[in-house]
This record gives C-alpha cells, sequence and structure tokens, in this order.
C-alpha cells in the first residue's frame, strides 16, 4: 500500500445521480475527485463538519487493477473488490468517518474496497449532505450511497432497553439483499463505532462453509437465555425453535454475508416474522439483534474473536469503561451506550476511547493535534502487541 498526503488545491466534482427506485431504496453515486470541504449544521444546532481529507491510499503492486464502468469509475459490481457495507447518518458520522479511515489505512489494496452506505430517508442531514461530506474527505473512494426508506420497517420496531436502538437504521442489515444492487453477492456489514487495525481482505477471505449465510465471531460462553423472555423461554413452542440448535451469542456489528443465499433462503422475510411476533407478544427486549439470533444462532460460520472486540461502548444504561478481550485485536467496537467522540468531547474518556481518536479526521480535532502523525498508529504491533495504550 502507497500512502499519498492530499494536495491543497481543491476540484470541484459535480453530482452524478445513479438512481434506481425499489420498494425499500434510491441509490446515489458521485464521482470521484476533490471537492470543497463540506459542512453542515442539522436542526438539533449540531455540526456535521467539516472534515480535513484523509491521506491517500493507494494500492501496492501486488494488488489487481480494478475495472472501470462507462461512467470511468469503479463499478459496485466488481466481484474482485471487498465489498463493504455500513450505514450513515448524522449522529454517527464521525464514527462512521474514523471506520472508513481505518479500513483504508490498513488495507493491504484499499483501492479495491468499495463502500455502500445506507442514509436513512429522513436524517436531519439529507443523504446528499452526507454524500458529500463523505467525497470531500475522502476524494478517491469507491462509494455508493443507498436512500433507506424507513417506512419499510418502522411499523414492525418494538420498543428496547435503549431507544436508540428503535432506529429503523439499525434494522437496515436485514434489507441489504433488497437494497444493495442485485449484482453485489457478498458483503462485510460493519457498525459505524468500529475500528479496524488489521487488512479487512483477512475477514473478507472468510469462507462460508456448506449453507451457511453469514459468518460472525461466537462467543459461546455468553449466557443465551438472557437474549428473550421469560414469556418466550417458558412456552415450548417457542423455545422449542432452538431444538436440534447449539446457539450461541453473536453481535451483528461485524458479520460476512452471502447475498445470493440471503436472498435465496427469503431471510429478511423470516426475521420480519419474527419481528411481527414480537409487536404481538414481547419475547425479547434488546433491539434488532434478537431476530437475527432466533434465525441464525446455531448456524454461523465462526470467525475468531480478534474480529470483533466489542462491547468497549460499555452496556446500555451507564455506557462504563470496558477493556479489550483477551487475546489479538482486528477489529475494536464501542458496541454499547458509550461512544468514544462523544467522551472524548466530554473529556472524560475510557482509557481505550484514546485507541480511536487517531482516525477521528473530525476538523477541530485535527486543528488541536497539530501533527500528522497522530493520524495513525506507526505500526499495527502497536494495537495489537503493546497494551501500554490501556
Amino acid at each position: 500500500m502507497r500512502v499519498r498526503f492530499p494536495m491543497k488545491s481543491a476540484v470541484l466534482a459535480f453530482v452524478v445521480f445513479l438512481v434506481f427506485i425499489s420498494q425499500f431504496a434510491v441509490g446515489i453515486r458521485l464521482v470521484p475527485g476533490r471537492i470543497a470541504a463540506v459542512s453542515a449544521t442539522v436542526g438539533n444546532g449540531f455540526d456535521l463538519g467539516p472534515f480535513v481529507e484523509a491521506p491517500e491510499y493507494r494500492n501496492g503492486k501486488e494488488c489487481a487493477s480494478q475495472s472501470l464502468n462507462r461512467e470511468n469509475f469503479v463499478s459496485s459490481c466488481d466481484p474482485s473488490l471487498v465489498h463493504i457495507a455500513m450505514t450513515l447518518d448524522s449522529e454517527y458520522l464521525r464514527g462512521s468517518i474514523a471506520a472508513v479511515h481505518s479500513v483504508l489505512r490498513h488495507a493491504s489494496c484499499p483501492e479495491n474496497v468499495f463502500f455502500h452506505f445506507i442514509a436513512a430517508e429522513f436524517d436531519p442531514a439529507s443523504p446528499r449532505v452526507l454524500s458529500q461530506l463523505v467525497r470531500s474527505t475522502f476524494p478517491s473512494l469507491n462509494f455508493k450511497v443507498y436512500i433507506f426508506r424507513e417506512d419499510t420497517v418502522i411499523n414492525l420496531i418494538s420498543s428496547s432497553i435503549r431507544q436508540a436502538l428503535e432506529n429503523p437504521l439499525n434494522y437496515a442489515r436485514n434489507y441489504l439483499g433488497d437494497i444493495l444492487d442485485r449484482c453485489v453477492d457478498r458483503v462485510i456489514y460493519l457498525d459505524s463505532d468500529i475500528i479496524v487495525v488489521d487488512d479487512i481482505t483477512k475477514l473478507w477471505n472468510t469462507t462460508l462453509t456448506g449453507s451457511r449465510i453469514i459468518g460472525a465471531p461466537e462467543y459461546c460462553h455468553a449466557n443465551f437465555t438472557k437474549y428473550f423472555t421469560s414469556g418466550f423461554w417458558s412456552d415450548p413452542d417457542l423455545s422449542g425453535f432452538f431444538s436440534g440448535r447449539k446457539p450461541c451469542y453473536f453481535n451483528t456489528g461485524v458479520m460476512v454475508m452471502d447475498l445470493v443465499r440471503w436472498r435465496e433462503g427469503n431471510y429478511r422475510e423470516k426475521i420480519e416474522t419474527w419481528m411481527q411476533l414480537q409487536k404481538k407478544r414481547r419475547i425479547y427486549d434488546l433491539g434488532s439483534l434478537p431476530p437475527f439470533l432466533l434465525v441464525f444462532a446455531g448456524n454461523v460460520e465462526a470467525i475468531d474473536h480478534r474480529w470483533n472486540q466489542h462491547g468497549l461502548g460499555g452496556d446500555n444504561v451507564r455506557g462504563s469503561c470496558r477493556s479489550l478481550h483477551k487475546g489479538p485485536v482486528s477489529l475494536l467496537h464501542w458496541s454499547g451506550k458509550g461512544k468514544p467522540w462523544v467522551r472524548l468531547d466530554e473529556k472524560r474518556p475510557c482509557p481505550l476511547d484514546h485507541s480511536w481518536e487517531p482516525y477521528d479526521l473530525y476538523e477541530h480535532k485535527i486543528e488541536r493535534a497539530k501533527d500528522q502523525s497522530l493520524l495513525g498508529f506507526s505500526s499495527l504491533s502497536e494495537l495489537t502487541e503493546d497494551s501500554s495504550f490501556l
């Protein structure tokens, strides 16, 4: 991988709308190129930017060349690319930008990564503004923004233990098989509160054996019964659904997904069926996770735990500080209430929040840093082998 830092001069790029209208989404693509720094203020007065332009990460000679379509940019259908899906919204934008930066920084072939961003139709910042913010920060990034139709799922969402978990965008992962272009056969889904500190290609190369549809780190030591209500477990028709399986907890913030098998098996409908039942009788309390457990637990391709060191945001109530699980680290995940950018700004960071900060491109933070070297660790070993940052 070669790194080239951005030029100060900016060339305005124009917006290309490649629009497809479906039941679930409309797509937007921006032509690669430098545009003027973009900032926006949403209704609650929160400033969305600007972000500083990221270093330009280039492929090394060992990387496969990209295929260009007739619009002269990388096709979202290119199967040789690493496809990553993430949500994009005003509240978590800073986290999403840091996550993308971390992926590119550690990827062996950063130009061969394609991001599929799912933006809410009624976000306080329009999907077009969010697209421009991403493009101004990453001029060469291969990406497409899909406008998620929130009314698709809003009537299926039940109250949760934390209001943030009721956001319709949390359920967009259920619809990736419908939202993304049909030519996208496989995708890595990542939450916005993560950083990747390893080559994402390693995760992409996960083999989904047999008939498995998704792969994720499993945690079989966790108390699986707590993810469902006592009413669920006392009903033999419901609890018997796990009969013949050995279900383990897994976190849906990091998944490798076979979208061909997903579509063929109508897994979106299977998840919706459990959500419909939840509306009639309460069988779980925790947002979008339990339907995934009901459908997939016990039939997940187990991925090394290093690819989801989750729970760094604490629990869903207090958001208290937590330390890493034992073992090597490839991805850090601030699942839970506490988010590193919020705690850093409030000057009450947890120790691990400082490992997120080098990837933060929010302009006011960079101006304080006054040092480009703070934009990343000098080597992966500083994070995976040296525990002095804890």
